[in-house]
């Protein structure tokens, strides 16, 4: 074998390292984003819902108000049935379990869950928020938008 040839030879098997390299790589940073895209818990509002913005069974967080007069216990005593309002629009929530201290209705909530086939978001996680620094921007714009904005309390996140 000539020194060419030999030269040719090593080239070509650091091309080939290269490039498997490159292919693990990418395969690596797909795995990577597809796992990261399961795990994202997206803000929703009851809007988004009604405009049809929320994939069926996806997990996400709705957050609005607790809609006065919509608060029902279920015959089971732990499952709870209520509607979630940004003032626009309304979401039926329905949750198995104990809810929070803070949890009344006009009160500011997010819930973690999906919304299931019938349009009822079934909650896995249910977080009462007293005042708007603990809610999001989208919500407390869309309160003060609508007027709900209470007097006296601290301005919305900017």
């Amino acid at each position: 074998m000539s020194l060419t040839s030999r030269a040719k030879t090593a080239k070509r098997r650091r091309l080939w390292a290269v490039v498997a390299g490159l292919a693990g790589l990418g395969v690596a940073t797909a795995l990577i984003l597809t796992a990261f895209s399961d795990n994202l818990v997206f803000f929703r509002t009851p809007s988004d819902i009604a405009a049809g913005k929320v994939e069926l069974e996806r997990r996400f967080r709705l957050g609005g108000l607790v809609e006065n007069g919509s608060l029902q216990r279920q015959s089971d005593g732990t499952t709870m049935l209520f509607r979630v309002t940004d003032t626009a629009q309304s979401v039926t929530v329905t949750y198995n379990g104990v809810l929070p201290d803070l949890f009344r209705e006009g009160q500011g909530v997010v819930a973690e869950g999906s919304l299931n086939r019938q349009g009822l978001f079934v909650a896995r996680e249910v977080l009462a928020k007293h005042d708007e620094n603990y809610m999001p921007k989208e919500v407390a714009e869309a309160l003060k938008a609508s007027g709900q904005w209470k007097p006296g309390t601290s301005p919305a996140p900017k």
